[in-house]
């Protein structure tokens, strides 16, 4: 499903989908069928319709560019599916949203800003999120500004049609009705793409950043049974454990630390064609660096990124990520369960030498998410 949530069928076909999970086409259709009712195609039909609704209601870019933007092969297919989807014609659902089709601080071209709210289940600790990143954030790449309670976070990214700027607030929204506020809620996030056709990849990006798509229920239930951990979870409900953005790039700096990967942005990383503030470059890709300095565990990292001996996309396969990674090397075990934690977004790390009992499994991630937000880890 995170292929797919990438663009994967879209871009590359069931045949692309199939060969990056080491299947065949028709294996992954049957699979995907028995287990979801639907099998690729369906399921990225129904995310371009997703993307269409979030463009039609929160864009004044024309219907016929909306339509190719999201994925579609024709106009056609584009207005079926949207009256097949949402029972409404694209021009019915421009006129259900908020300011009514009548424009307002909706995007007009490809590169303006597209408002979304991301929604999280249940209990979200934005703070703790935020300040991981106001720690990690690397000048001219990403930004935190604010105080906290009311930060905002700013990053470059690198997708597969073109560049994006993304901005996501702290403040959480809360969902309410008639009986009073609810768990759940979202994070207003604001999109630039110089390429509407990557804002299904980009939304993804973020949600895995910043860890929305996790069951703080079942977390919060195994944790808080254990002695050690239950106060910790009282204290801090649904405490995430954060991801990545871009998986290779958070592999380098997990090798490099923030000040090796400022340098790395400084010397190697891309200037944007149109830098915003303090974000003025994308991050340098394995490629360059791999040509660039080529020695040393940076350098059999991102030779192994570049050509394709370690997969760290979002339909990789962990346990042969983590073979890779512990063939490189130079490559410490600490660093390797970082990346796997964080790059592949494992639930289930525990570094190598600490004492972490079975019993926090599935989720040891988020059980040292606890203990580093106590303080009790470094």
């Amino acid at each position: 499903m995170r292929l797919i949530g990438d663009g994967v069928v879209d871009r590359e076909g069931v045949a692309g989908l199939a060969a990056r999970l080491g299947y065949s086409a028709r294996q992954v259709q049957r699979q995907l069928t028995a287990e979801l009712g639907a099998g690729p195609v369906a399921l990225a039909r129904a995310q371009r319709a997703h993307t269409a609704r979030v463009l039609v209601q929160t864009t004044d870019l024309p219907i016929t560019e909306i339509a190719f933007a999201s994925g579609f092969a024709s106009v056609r297919q584009f207005n079926d599916t949207i009256r097949e989807v949402y029972a409404a014609t694209p021009s019915e659902l421009r006129a259900t949203a908020p300011n009514g089709g009548r424009g307002g601080r909706r995007a007009t071209a490809p590169s303006a800003e597209i408002p979304l709210r991301l929604a999280f289940r249940g209990p979200y600790q934005s703070g703790a999120v935020f300040d991981l990143l106001a720690d990690e954030a690397v000048p001219g790449v990403e930004e935190v500004s604010g105080q906290p309670g009311r930060r905002t976070y700013r990053r470059t990214l690198r997708l597969p049609h073109g560049t994006g700027i993304v901005a996501v607030d702290e403040r959480t929204g809360t969902v309410k009705s008639a009986s009073g506020s609810h768990p759940g809620g979202w994070l207003d996030a604001r999109l630039h793409l110089t390429d509407p056709r990557d804002l299904t990849t980009a939304v993804g990006r973020l949600r895995r950043l910043l860890d929305l798509d996790s069951d703080p229920y079942a977390v919060d239930e195994r944790l808080g049974a254990d002695e050690r951990l239950a106060p910790l979870v009282a204290a801090r409900p649904g405490l995430r454990s954060p991801g990545a953005a871009d998986a290779e790039e958070v592999a380098v700096r997990a090798v490099t630390g923030r000040a090796g990967a400022q340098r790395l942005v400084a010397r190697y990383g891309k200037t944007l064609d149109a830098p915003s503030g303090s974000l003025t470059h994308l991050f340098p890709e394995p490629a360059v660096l791999a040509g660039a300095e080529p020695h040393g565990v940076l350098g059999a990292l991102t030779a192994a990124l570049a050509d394709g001996a370690l997969r760290l996309d979002p339909g990789a396969d962990r346990e042969d990520a983590q073979a890779a990674l512990a063939a490189l090397p130079g490559m410490d075990p600490a660093t390797a369960a970082v990346i796997r934690a964080r790059a592949l977004g494992d639930p289930d790390v525990a570094p190598p030498g600490l004492d972490v009992p079975d019993s926090w499994r599935p989720w040891r991630s988020y059980a040292l998410q606890h203990l580093r937000a106590a303080g009790e880890l470094d």
